[in-house]
């Protein structure tokens, strides 16, 4: 949900990227929609630094730190826009890609379906 509006997709798997806002660098996660939430399969970080410190499984691909976090299913993810970041959240599926928050002060609310 963006805006007060509610936009509905039906996928099973999802990247969400967006631009540190002290480094200016790349972080993605790709999420699992799951029956018990929203299961975090893999993060990664195009560098490390102030707050972006890769997992202690991470490996260098392709000049990305991948590592698979330990955290339990959400049953939803918040984001919010502050305004500091460079470019607003992108959220990729196999059907495209979709901007989010891109104006500061944006919520947005990522939760599957009942």
């Amino acid at each position: 949900m963006a805006g007060g509006k509610a936009t509905t997709l039906a996928v099973s798997l999802f990247t969400l990227s967006w631009t540190h806002s002290v480094q200016k660098t790349e972080w993605r996660e790709t999420w699992s929609v799951q029956p018990v939430g929203l299961e975090l399969t893999e993060a990664a970080v195009k560098g490390s630094g102030a707050g972006m410190e890769p997992g202690p499984d991470a490996v260098m691909r392709d000049g990305w730190y991948v590592w698979h976090p330990k955290l339990p299913p959400q049953g939803q993810i918040s984001l919010a826009a502050s305004g500091a970041t460079p470019s607003a959240w992108r959220l990729c599926h196999t059907g495209g890609c979709t901007e989010l928050g891109a104006t500061a002060g944006d919520e947005v609310l990522l939760k599957p379906c009942d």
